[in-house]
């Protein structure tokens, strides 16, 4: 609830712009709009790119491991692999052990664009570096991997509907919004 104080509503949540997932989208934000002219003159998007340097430091990577490492769900992935397979930037193969798994690599054509957006790319980093400097963009890189590292060790969050008191669970009720609810918390 809130309540008005002297003419203004004061709420009970911490201002937003302190948050620390607001905090973190908009230090990406502030990074990837450097990323994102050089990325649209080469006619790919951040997810592709992202999966383009991911699979650039191996040989080929199995699908759900790619969807890991590049912090995608695995229906989006799909799509963007298709689109990506279309264009000839990455192909599929098939475990020869296991059929039912997938190994997808760069193709020729794939390595062509990544050594053409490189130079973009060396070129941003070496601007971030510039005004941030190398020892605090180390610090931040650390920091952010200690975040993860201790997040990823608490246990899931998993709350139960019947929690909820009947109106509050009325207003959460009706057609699933935004990504599709997970029953095993992972």
């Amino acid at each position: 609830m809130s309540e008005i104080v002297g003419g203004r509503v004061k709420l009970r949540l911490r201002g937003f712009s302190r948050s620390l997932p607001y905090s973190l989208l908009r230090a990406r934000e502030a990074v990837m709009n450097r990323f994102r002219p050089a990325l649209r003159l080469f006619n790919i998007t951040e997810q592709q790119w992202r999966v383009l340097r991911v699979l650039s430091s191996v040989e080929a990577m199995e699908v759900t491991a790619l969807a890991e490492a590049t912090c995608l769900l695995a229906p989006s992935l799909s799509r963007i692999l298709n689109d990506m397979e279309e264009r000839g930037l990455v192909q599929r193969s098939a475990v020869p052990e296991d059929l039912r798994r997938t190994l997808v690599s760069i193709t020729p054509k794939g390595w062509t664009l990544i050594d053409a957006v490189m130079p973009y790319s060396d070129g941003i980093y070496a601007e971030i570096r510039s005004v941030v400097g190398d020892d605090r963009i180390e610090e931040i890189q650390t920091q952010l991997r200690y975040l993860v590292e201790q997040l990823e060790k608490l246990p899931p969050i998993v709350y139960d509907e019947d929690e909820l008191s009947p109106e509050i669970s009325q207003l959460s009720s009706g057609q699933q919004r935004g990504r599709p609810k997970n029953p095993s918390g992972d």
